[in-house]
């Protein structure tokens, strides 16, 4: 059997890592195909799990368009495959990469298997073009690794025969707890360098394309109304690189004296600026199941979520990006609902996804 990992985003790194080391352990024949749709956060995750990808494509350029990145994938993964003559592709969640990946499969009538599959807001432009890109990929793909009951549900009710669905959790927590584990002094040491130790801080992230503009404006004028009212509650925010994010975070926040502002972080800082906060903010998708396992409640950042089980479970709230929203939400985490939602289980699963992929595969 010989298996192809497609992916190219730090997020996808993450989760993907661990399903290739225990491949690796299990004595599979893998290899990785590396978009590098994150240059260079994509690399940082590689140095932590001390991978080395097997295909390289490099595929980004300047102000490149979703249409050009996407034939771009599409033809450069396909000379892969034609090559390499794999049984089984892997792709993971919601990215161009993901989406090109599983149709350069398709055409050359490779099954592919998609790890986290399932997970829907039924919305095609929120998030954009993340929600169209996981349905794609849940048409063409043979083998769906659903992370919870919920997502099985989903491609349940999209006709997916159920004997091709496994529920396995999310890889997510096996990163999490395999750096927890393994990088414990590193995420001590990292506390340190922000001089964040003691201090009361919120993390937050706010990148993704639908809240450019007006959403991401008003979001952080409401963080700033309730930092000004609290000056003893500090804010963390690693800043996406894109300019459009840069420069409305630096016109809201940037005079706070209670604001600390940083470029993007590796992943080991990441998960120690997640383990010191208070509580995180953030539109990101991956962060909601990460949290839970560190206490951390999340005020999710956007209209809808692909992951209600965070919002069902109580380890979630969504605030959108309206400007009264956003500030209640935050005031609302002043009492007796940050306590529960600190102490609530993690909905995403237990660290055990990678073995029953593997297992699974191993089982065909």
């Amino acid at each position: 059997m010989k298996i192809a990992l497609i992916f190219g985003t730090r997020p996808e790194a993450i989760k993907m890592a661990p399903v290739y080391l225990k491949m690796k352990e299990l004595g599979m024949d893998v290899k990785i195909i590396a978009t590098a749709q994150h240059r260079e956060m994509l690399d940082q995750v590689f140095e932590i799990f001390k991978i080395k990808p097997d295909y390289d494509l490099n595929i980004m350029k300047p102000n490149q368009q979703l249409s050009e990145l996407t034939s771009r994938l599409i033809v450069s993964i396909d000379k892969i495959l034609k090559k390499e003559k794999f049984d089984y592709i892997l792709v993971h969640g919601d990215t161009t990469s993901t989406m090109a990946g599983s149709i350069a499969g398709f055409y050359n009538k490779i099954k592919v298997c998609h790890v986290e599959a399932g997970l829907r807001t039924n919305n095609i432009y929120n998030p954009y073009p993340e929600e169209m890109n996981r349905r794609i990929t849940g048409t063409i793909a043979t083998y769906h690794f659903a992370p919870t009951k919920r997502a099985k549900k989903n491609l349940l009710n999209e006709g997916i025969n159920e004997k091709n669905i496994i529920i396995t959790g999310n890889t997510v927590i096996d990163s999490l707890l395999w750096v927890e584990k393994n990088k414990k002094d590193e995420i001590e040491k990292i506390k340190e360098k922000y001089g964040l130790k003691g201090k009361k801080y919120i993390l937050m992230t706010m990148h993704r394309r639908e809240n450019w503009g007006d959403p991401m404006k008003n979001t952080l004028k409401a963080v700033k109304k309730y930092l000004k009212e609290n000056s003893d509650m500090n804010l963390v925010f690693p800043v996406h690189l894109n300019p459009m994010v840069r420069k409305v975070v630096n016109e809201e926040l940037k005079e706070l004296k209670n604001v600390i502002l940083i470029d993007p972080v590796e992943y080991l800082e990441f998960i120690s600026l997640m383990d010191g906060c208070h509580y995180i903010m953030t539109d990101s998708g991956g962060i909601q199941e990460e949290a839970p396992s560190l206490g951390k409640p999340t005020v999710v950042l956007r209209k809808t979520t692909e992951r209600p089980e965070a919002l069902e479970s109580g380890t979630a709230l969504l605030a959108g990006t309206d400007f009264n929203d956003v500030y209640n939400t935050m005031k609302q985490l002043e009492g007796e609902l940050y306590e529960k939602m600190s102490n609530t289980s993690n909905p995403f699963g237990n660290g055990k996804a990678s073995k029953i992929i593997c297992d699974f595969l191993n089982s065909l």
